[in-house]
């Protein structure tokens, strides 16, 4: 019997594993295909690589995507731990109601997110562009970081803070001795989810950018309206691969950390 419940779930996990991995992998073995058509193998080359390097377009956009990325996330970590901090410290009847009011970002619709960004900065006069794609981009990512690190106070004793004060410590460096190394690891993944929804992000993007300023996903988006290009195929290979050596460098600094 659990030989068979083995074989089962092993069928399983292969099924899911295949129908997740397969695109992904169609799209890396095309982008190295000799043909602008993704439907037949003409032989290999590495052409699609040297058009993407030379498309100043493609790489402009990539470096406004990883600027927007960062700030928006360095944003939304700090106001986000704040806010997390915030929550944990103080006891009112209302405050299950502001966490809750917290995390809405996450749950309304992004097309609703856009359209309601797009019509306060009209309101206000803000010129669309880098500015207003931080705004929108951080308020969006500041929930992620705020439930991780709300997550991870649950978990720390308040009195670890209370004897560094009862030994004379501060209020900010019982902060940044004590708290502060607790909850890095989930202001770390906060971070790094918050990145990966900000580079990500289409639809919010596309209501509040300038006429003169274009994301990687939004230039894709653009491009992929006439077909999905061998170029196109090159540029997700590239990221895959990035995303890959950060998890493996990651992979082998926890395990020299262990050791």
């Amino acid at each position: 019997m659990k030989k068979r419940r083995f074989r089962i779930s092993g069928l399983y996990l292969a099924v899911i594993t295949l129908i997740t991995y397969l695109p992904i992998m169609v799209v890396v073995i095309f982008s190295f295909n000799d043909s602008k058509l993704p439907v037949a193998w003409k032989g290999f080359t590495l052409h699609w690589y040297q058009e993407l390097l030379g498309d100043r377009a493609m790489i402009q956009a990539l470096q406004n995507s990883l600027v927007l990325g960062a700030v928006s996330c360095a944003f939304a970590a700090v106001i986000g731990t704040l806010g997390a901090l915030g929550m944990a410290r103080v006891d009112y009847k209302s405050k299950g109601m502001m966490e809750y009011l917290s995390t809405i970002p996450i749950m309304v619709p992004e097309i609703i997110l856009g359209m309601v960004f797009m019509a306060f900065f009209s309101l206000l006069n803000l010129p669309f562009g880098m500015v207003t794609l931080v705004i929108a981009h951080t308020a969006f990512c500041i929930p992620y970081v705020f439930m991780m690190v709300k997550a991870r106070l649950v978990g720390i004793d308040p009195s670890l803070e209370e004897a560094a004060r009862d030994l004379g410590a501060s209020p900010a460096r019982a902060f940044w001795d004590i708290t502060l190394p607790l909850i890095m690891p989930a202001v770390a993944s906060g971070c790094l989810l918050s990145f990966a929804m900000s580079f990500d992000d289409v639809v919010i993007s596309i209501f509040v950018n300038g006429p003169k300023l274009s994301t990687l996903p939004i230039k894709v988006y653009t491009q992929i309206k006439t077909g999905v290009t061998p170029e196109v195929n090159a540029l997700c290979t590239v990221i895959l691969a990035a995303v890959i050596l950060v998890l493996v460098v990651s992979s082998l600094l926890r395990r020299r950390r262990r050791v």
